[in-house]
């Protein structure tokens, strides 16, 4: 965890497209900039949260006067064993952004204060100080991006668990698993089950839902790396390259090396 105006220096940042392998949390308390993550553009505010998961690419235009904080954390260090933790992880880092008013966000940053001063100081237990104020600092940021004068109703919540779980499988497994089978039995419903799911929070069939997020990481594997397509098709799960070849170009208009010049 870092101060960002520590951080900034009094300079503007500007960052490449690049990924990480961790989650990556940019909490800002004051803020103008704007930050494109997986291709899509944010406008940078006042009490911006963005929330990136493992896997997910970025670019980062940071003007210097902003101040927060910068958490940045492996998957394996918050509460990996612990089933209840890790839903409470995948709820808060279900939505990439979130904007709140200043009544709401400043209940934020006294959490985050605190954990930057366990951070610095390393006494006895402040791993376990940090874990906890994590937890602490998810519950409020669900909490606070809820519309509590319309509050989900008990159909909505277990679909949004669902499409939550889903999506965490996704990432996981995409490159070994492409069918809605594959994906209904993890989560031990019928195809016709998550179908019905995925259309009523989303609009959209599983199968749709599969390969847009084929289409995304390709684009983070093109647009990230120098890897060449007959590698990301491998990394994919694609043993013909020329089959992806197709799958890219039918999705985005654009063949992947084309997509690579063009966007690069």
């Amino acid at each position: 965890i870092r101060d960002v105006q520590h951080l900034l220096g009094g300079k503007d940042l500007e960052q490449e497209l690049h990924r990480h392998d961790h989650y990556y949390i940019l909490a800002l308390q004051k803020g103008k900039g704007n930050h494109a993550i997986d291709f899509t553009d944010y406008k940078i505010s006042d009490y911006s949260f963005f929330f990136m998961r493992p896997g997910q690419v970025h670019q980062l235009a940071l003007k210097a006067g902003s101040t927060g904080y910068l958490i940045q954390f492996k998957s394996d260090f918050y509460y990996p064993t612990d089933n209840a933790s890790r839903h409470l992880l995948r709820r808060a880092s279900h939505k990439t952004i979130c904007k709140l008013d200043a009544r709401k966000g400043k209940k934020l940053f006294p959490i985050l204060a605190s954990m930057l001063q366990e951070y610095t100081t390393q006494q006895e237990g402040y791993q376990d100080v940090i874990k906890a104020n994590l937890g602490i600092f998810f519950i409020e940021l669900v909490r606070q991006r809820e519309d509590r004068k319309n509050p989900p109703n008990t159909d909505s919540l277990y679909q949004q668990d669902r499409i939550e779980e889903l999506m965490a499988l996704l990432e996981m497994h995409l490159a070994q698993y492409k069918k809605v089978s594959d994906y209904a039995d993890m989560l031990n419903l019928s195809s016709y089950q998550l179908n019905a799911i995925t259309k009523a929070a989303m609009g959209k069939t599983c199968s749709a839902l599969i390969d847009e997020q084929l289409i995304l990481e390709s684009k983070r594997y093109l647009l990230s790396t120098a890897n060449q397509v007959s590698q990301i098709a491998y990394h994919l799960g694609y043993d013909d390259a020329s089959y992806f070849i197709r799958f890219f170009k039918k999705h985005t208009g654009y063949t992947p090396e084309a997509f690579r010049q063009h966007f690069r």
